[in-house]
Formats: structure tokens, sequence, C-alpha cells
């Protein structure tokens, strides 16, 4: 059974920081690229970052640049998101997901087109 276990989250203060932790287990860790994605109350769903391990290259999006990091752990199949300087406007739902690559659309926004499998999520607040 294919499952992928969000943790981490919680409530931090403005300028805070938190690491989530996604767990896979029940495919092949470094065939696929694992994406965060997040989606808070009343907006659509973001690309937060994306890590291929095939090609052992990350990417983040603009909104996050400088502050989130991504990062794998293949003896854990872990992948990490390392998230400092936190705003109020990080503020999500955040979820990770597996795909066999990362995407992109028009853009550049990271995409989740090709999602094969997503976690359940795991929340976090920001208070200002």
């Amino acid at each position: 059974e294919v499952q992928l276990v969000e943790s981490g989250g919680g409530l931090v203060q403005t300028g805070g920081s938190l690491r989530l932790s996604c767990v896979a287990s029940g495919f092949t860790f470094g065939d696929y690229a694992i994406g965060w994605f997040r989606q808070a109350p009343g907006k659509e769903r973001e690309g937060v970052s994306c890590l291929d391990n095939s090609v052992r290259t990350t990417y983040l999006a603009d909104s996050v640049e400088g502050r989130f990091t991504t990062s794998s752990d293949n003896a854990k199949n872990t992948v990490y998101l390392q998230m400092n300087s936190l705003k109020p406007e990080d503020t999500a739902v955040y979820y990770c997901a597996a795909e066999p690559r990362c995407n992109f659309d028009s853009e550049g926004k990271i995409e989740s087109i090709g999602i094969n499998y997503w976690g359940k999520g795991t929340l976090v607040t920001v208070s200002s």
C-alpha cells in the first residue's frame, strides 16, 4: 500500500521555523519526485517545492525562495521541508505528493498535473 505521511506542522509565530517531514512507503522512493503543495482556506492549491531524486535537483516557488528548503534522506524514504522566516501568508495545509518527475506550468510554477500519490496533509499556522 502506497503511503505518504506528513508531520511537523503546528502553530508558530511570525519569523519562526518549522520542519515538515514526509515519510513514503509502498513505492520505490528513488524513482519519484516528491513535491510539497499547500492550500490555504479559500485559495487555490500552490506548489511550494519539488525534489527530483533522479536528477538530484530541487525547485522552490518564488514565494518561498530564500526562506524554505527541501531535502531528502533516501535511507529513511523521507523528504523534508525546512521553513524559516515564516509569515502569516504561509498558513495552510501542507501536502506532500509523489510523481515521476517535477512538473511546471507555462509560467514556470510547480504544478500537480503528474501527481500519483498524495498525503493527507499537515496544518501550519503562522500567527502575526
